[in-house]
Order: structure tokens, then C-alpha cells, then sequence
């Protein structure tokens, strides 16, 4: 990645600083005559340095540590990055001029550890921090103080080497020293500084296999850096695909891509979009799952009283026969045994309380009757209002699965409205109003548009007031998802399975091997009055089965219409 961005960024100049999320910031870099987005992020699970296309939506307010940003780097010229000793840490060489016009050099790090993980701003004259991302104070870490206005510390280093030190031969000994695979993989991770343990397994193939000499062999693989052939693979025994500049074999490789910055585009959008949903809506979870929980619970009983009901003849019958047989019963009696003439073959045992006179404890029978077949009615109405209410709150329970953190606020809104959420009181009166958010927009291979609701306030306004009578609707079948509307009367067969995949891959059985998809005209759309968001019937409808595919949706998006 060093050399990927120096070869695109050196030289270049700060534009627009953003900080679209509390550990990620974005300097958009002008070189060569475009402006590439650099991404710089300090995640816990996802921190790396990159060139993104993934487009960001920046905070109404920066942050501080963006106004230091601001400050410091807008308009500053990238001189290079450089990395420690092939450790996870690379700084970025800016040349830049303070209030006075004085030349003052600006470094800034990227630390990719883990949780450990910072962004941090660099007086390089001083080698004073101007301010980090993430703040450490003395009490977390006694080593390494990282706070505006303390002295810069390195992270401490490994006792490892750097394996582009040409004069380090080491790596001769270990070769004969270990014959095993496994066994050289592990000291080549253990004596030098940056090896994973995939890459590890490699250099150690390539060591023991090559006709070359060892320093050959293991100088052209390290060269291989500097021509790498980016991609996504999944080896046998690995459990989860990974992302390498190494094309292990053609069989386990998944995606490859022109760049590095690409292929880490593709494999973290998904990852990092679905831990930032799940942060940003953390709250909106919560409702939904304790009130999903809540329904659930109030389904089941309903269904026991709903069972209980089935008996409710045999009370009846019971305090029938009490009375028939009135002259046999015996206050005291804890039981009888009676005749039932409804069933010739058995006779009904019939449990008594002693307390209650024989014409008593005929009556609480009856009652018992009368108070089950009065509550079937009751018992139906409830049931039926908790399962419309579980259905509703799985459909918001999958469109928080499938949302990007923009469509979030929607959301929040539509169970304000709904009365899951309280809504809070708006302080300010002139503060504007927030604008309706729109759908995606996706062209398919013969340019006719599609669009599709990510959420169900959107579902309707597309359905019900955007889209055209005689434009084509879809849906996945049975499940919560998108409404999508194909902008033509009479689409080709082709956009039809394209659109139909789109409907498809978001919905709740975005994983499955095959998805029934309905498509009907939007005109045999219908909302039934009082219905919630996104509810609707439709009639006359024809079906298509397909695979969602994420590569198709990827292609049909609408960054990629000319």
C-alpha cells in the first residue's frame, strides 16, 4: 500500500478534510489531475489506509480533531508516506506554512493495531503531537502518552527484522535449519516484521521449491510487493475468505482487482457498513427486538387460551350432566363418576370442590363455559393485532439489516411516528426541516431505470406517489424487503430478471440459493386504509425465481450509468 499511494498521491495537495465517522477520516488529495479520496481509519476491527470510492456523508458539525486537521493540513503538500520497518505504522510527510509564512514539516501517522489502533498529527519539528483521533492519557498507557502537546513515541518495536534489509541473510540459515513448511512459516513470522501467517506459508513454498538460490528466490518474492496482483481469496482450509496481494491459486481466488485501495473497497464495504449501522442504531435494535420479544410472548399466550378454548365443551357437558344427575351429587365430594349420555361408551369422571353445594358446582361449569367461548373472540382480535405487529417489526428488523447508516434517520423517524420511540421536542424552531431522503437509483444492462425503497417511508412515496401507473413493481415473495420499480411500461426480460434480482438481494432472504420474486404494474398496487408503511396488496401478479447476486448489484448501481 506504501507504494501504491505514493505512486498516486506524492507530490499532491490537501482539498476537503472530513471525518464522516468518530475513528475515519477522509483527506481528499489532488495529484495528477484528479482528486483521490484517502481514507485513514482507525477502527478496532477495520483500521488501514486506502484510496475509497465508497462514498461518505460528513457530520453537521466537525469534529476537533478535524478542525486540527483543517488547521493544519488544508492546502499542504504530500511530500511521501513512508512505513516504520515494515510495521503497521506509516507516515504521511506533509510540507506546509504556520500564521507566519515559516516552512513548518507535518507529519501524520496511521498506527493499524488492532484496538490500539490511532490517527495522530505531528509537529515533525518538534516531534510534538498536535492532536490524535483518539486520545491516551498517562493512566492507560505510562509508555506512550498521546495527547495534544506531549512529546511523539514511536510504538516500541519487536525484536524483529526488516526483511527489505538487504544485508540481513538470516532467512539462508532458517531455509536449512527447517525443511518443514509449517515449521519455516513460523520462525519467518517469529524473525521478521510484518508477516502474516498466509504469506508466512508462501515465502516459505516459494523458498523451498524454487530451482533458484535462496537470495534470489526470496528477493524476487519480496518483490512481488512492489507488482502486486491485488484479490480476495479462500484457501481450503481457511475459514474466512481474506484479502492478499498474493494470488495463492487460482482455484481459491474470489475477486481480483486492478488496485489494492479496490480490493479492500470490496471487502470491508459490506463488513465495516454493517458494524456502523449497528453502532449508529444500536437504540432502534433494542426497540425492535424487545418489542419483537414482547409480541412473541403475547402470541403464545394467546394461543394457550386459544387451546384452552377447545375444551371449553366439555364444561358444558360436565355442568349438564351435574344437573341431570343433580340428586346423586353429595356436598362434601371431591369427585363422581356419571353417566354421560353424550358418549354412551365411557362414563365422565367430574372433579367437585366439597365446599360448594352440588347446584354450585354445576354453575361454576357453566361459568367456566361461558368465560372461555366469551374470550375467543377477544383472544382472536388480540392475536391477529400481535402477529400484523411481528410482521411490521420484522420487516424494520430487516431493513436495519440491509440499511447503510444514512438511511437510519428515516427509520428512527418512521417508529417515532409508529409511537415505538418517543419523539424528541425540537428546541429550535427555525432549524430546517429534514429532507426526504430518496431511493437508490440502479440502471440495468439496457440503461432502463430502476429504483428501489430502502425503507418502508420510502417504499411508499416511490409505490404510491413517484412511480408511474404503468411502471413495473416488485417484491421478494413473502418476505420483508424493497419495493422496486422498473421506470418502463414494457421492459425487457433481461431488466426484468435484473430488477427482480435487485428485489431479491434486498430482502430478508438476501442469502438464499433461490428467491421467488412477484412483479405486477404499479396501478394493481393498493394500500388498505390504516394499513403501516410500506404495507401493501396487489393482485394479478406474475412470478420469477432467482439467486441474488451482490457482483449484479454492484454493476447495475448507478455511479456506474454513462
Amino acid at each position: 500500500m506504501t507504494f501504491e499511494l505514493n505512486q498516486l498521491l506524492a507530490n499532491g495537495r490537501v482539498g476537503k478534510i472530513s471525518q464522516p465517522y468518530p475513528n475515519e477520516v477522509i483527506l481528499t488529495i489532488r495529484a495528477q489531475r484528479h482528486n483521490f479520496p484517502l481514507l485513514l481509519s482507525a477502527h478496532p476491527s477495520y483500521a488501514r489506509i486506502q484510496i475509497t470510492q465508497i462514498p461518505f456523508k460528513n457530520p453537521a458539525v466537525p469534529t476537533n480533531f478535524t478542525m486540527s486537521l483543517r488547521k493544519h493540513l488544508e492546502g499542504a503538500k504530500l511530500l511521501k508516506i513512508e512505513q516504520l520497518a515494515n510495521d503497521r505504522v506509516l507516515y504521511l510527510n506533509f510540507a506546509t506554512r504556520n500564521e507566519l509564512g515559516d516552512e513548518l514539516p507535518i507529519q501524520l501517522s496511521i498506527e493499524i493495531m488492532g484496538r490500539y489502533s490511532n490517527i495522530i498529527l505531528i509537529d515533525q519539528k518538534q516531534q510534538q503531537i498536535i492532536d490524535t483521533i483518539k486520545h491516551i492519557g498517562p493512566l492507560q498507557n505510562r509508555y506512550r502518552t498521546l495527547l495534544p502537546g506531549a512529546n511523539y513515541v514511536q510504538p516500541p518495536q519487536q525484536n524483529k527484522l526488516d526483511p527489505f534489509v538487504t544485508s540481513n541473510n538470516q532467512y539462508q540459515q532458517l531455509v536449512v535449519r527447517y525443511p518443514n513448511r509449517e515449521v519455516l512459516a513460523k520462525q519467518l513470522q517469529q524473525t521478521y516484521q510484518g508477516f502474516a501467517k498466509e504469506h508466512a506459508l508462501y515465502f516459505a513454498d516459494q523458498l523451498h521449491r524454487s530451482d533458484q538460490s535462496v537470495t534470489q528466490s526470496w528477493q524476487q518474492t519480496l518483490q512481488r510487493v512492489k507488482q502486486p496482483t491485488p484479490c480476495i481469496v479462500k484457501p481450503e482450509n481457511a475459514r474466512q475468505p481474506f484479502f492478499t496481494y498474493l494470488p495463492f491459486s487460482a482455484s481459491s481466488t474470489i475477486q481480483q482487482a486492478a488496485t489494492l485501495s479496490e480490493i479492500l473497497d470490496s471487502y470491508y464495504q459490506q463488513k465495516a457498513n454493517r458494524d456502523r449501522v449497528q453502532q449508529l442504531a444500536s437504540q432502534l435494535i433494542n426497540i425492535v427486538q424487545n418489542n419483537l420479544h414482547k409480541n412473541k410472548k403475547k402470541i403464545k399466550k394467546l394461543q394457550q387460551t386459544l387451546n384452552a378454548s377447545k375444551h371449553a365443551d366439555q364444561y358444558r357437558i360436565k355442568g349438564e350432566l351435574l344437573t341431570t344427575y343433580l340428586n346423586q351429587v353429595k356436598r362434601g365430594m371431591t369427585s363422581i363418576e356419571l353417566e354421560n349420555y353424550y358418549d354412551n361408551q365411557k362414563p365422565l369422571q367430574i372433579t367437585l370442590s366439597p365446599n360448594l353445594t352440588p347446584s354450585k358446582n354445576a354453575q361454576k361449569y357453566f361459568k367456566k363455559y361461558q368465560k372461555l367461548k366469551t374470550a375467543v373472540t377477544f383472544v382472536n382480535e388480540q392475536l391477529a393485532k400481535a402477529q400484523e405487529e411481528v410482521a411490521y417489526l420484522e420487516e424494520i428488523q430487516s431493513e436495519i439489516e440491509l440499511a447503510a447508516p444514512e438511511d437510519l434517520p428515516e427509520i428512527k423517524l418512521e417508529l417515532q411516528q409508529q409511537g415505538y420511540l418517543q419523539q424528541q421536542k425540537n428546541l429550535k424552531k427555525n432549524k430546517p426541516r429534514q429532507s426526504a431522503s430518496r431511493p437508490a437509483v440502479f440502471y440495468s444492462s439496457d440503461q432502463t431505470k430502476i429504483s428501489v425503497g430502502k425503507n418502508n417511508l420510502q417504499n411508499d412515496r416511490l409505490t404510491l406517489k413517484t412511480a408511474s401507473k404503468n411502471d413495473i413493481w416488485l417484491h421478494a415473495k413473502n418476505v420483508p424487503g424493497s419495493h422496486v420499480i422498473i421506470h418502463d411500461p414494457n421492459p425487457s426480460q433481461q431488466t426484468l430478471l435484473e430488477a427482480a434480482n435487485l428485489a431479491a438481494y434486498f430482502s430478508k432472504s438476501r442469502q438464499s440459493a433461490t428467491v421467488p420474486v412477484d412483479y405486477v404494474t404499479v396501478k394493481k398496487i393498493r394500500k388498505p386504509n390504516g394499513a403501516r408503511p410500506g404495507f401493501v396488496i396487489y393482485e394479478g401478479q406474475k412470478t420469477l425465481f432467482v439467486t441474488p447476486e451482490s457482483q449484479l448489484v454492484k454493476k447495475l448501481a448507478a455511479k456506474n450509468h454513462k
